[in-house]
């Protein structure tokens, strides 16, 4: 069927829309779910078992390699009901289509081991997971600025992010990457040798 210019207009606004964002919470959990189950990692399926729970563990107490689907579906859901993981899920299309891990410093456990002074006065943003389809329309940088604005609001008074300067795939530059962090007023902190960079921005 040849499409019209008023059927491409209309497509074209609603591929163009404004994301709506919502933070993590028991009403939209079962959009978080749905998300990781079928959408989040269509095209890297061999992440699809974490459900976001990797920060939120102690790795020198728990065999994150021996963890399955299931045990991290079932954590995510009781994390979320004790109100122990946060985040912020953007929907488009009527659906979600990327989610920002971002939660105070001492929720994420995986940080246990590189202890700094001013943990709780940190919010921390983990990781970033837009579906195939809706990259490099902004989705990262809206979700990353509403998750300061929740830090904000929380009392925190810095963000502080990862980024690999390096990344060779868009699987490796899960942290976000890091034009949009210095973009958005981040600044770096310390680089390890393999290009892992540290940036903190004042809320």
């Amino acid at each position: 069927m040849v499409k019209t210019p008023k059927v491409d207009r209309i497509q074209s606004q609603m591929h163009d829309s404004q994301p709506v964002i919502r933070p993590l919470d028991a009403s939209t959990l079962p959009d978080f779910l749905h998300f990781f189950d079928h959408d989040a990692f269509a095209d890297n399926p061999r992440w699809a078992f974490c459900y976001c729970q990797f920060l939120y563990v102690d790795h020198n107490q728990v065999n994150w390699k021996a963890r399955t689907l299931d045990e991290n579906r079932t954590a995510a859901c009781d994390r979320v009901g004790a109100q122990r993981m946060r985040g912020h899920l953007a929907w488009l299309d009527g659906k979600v289509v990327a989610w920002c891990n971002a939660a105070p410093r001492p929720m994420m456990h995986s940080f246990d081991d590189e202890p700094v002074a001013d943990a709780d006065r940190i919010g921390m943003i983990g990781c970033f997971v837009v579906a195939k389809p809706y990259r490099r329309r902004g989705l990262a940088r809206a979700l990353l600025r509403a998750a300061c604005d929740a830090f904000a609001a929380q009392g925190l008074v810095c963000a502080q992010a990862l980024a690999q300067r390096n990344a060779g795939s868009e699987a490796e530059n899960h942290f976000g990457p890091l034009a949009m962090y210095l973009s958005e007023g981040f600044v770096v902190q310390s680089e390890d040798d393999d290009g892992v960079v540290v940036l903190r921005k004042s809320l």
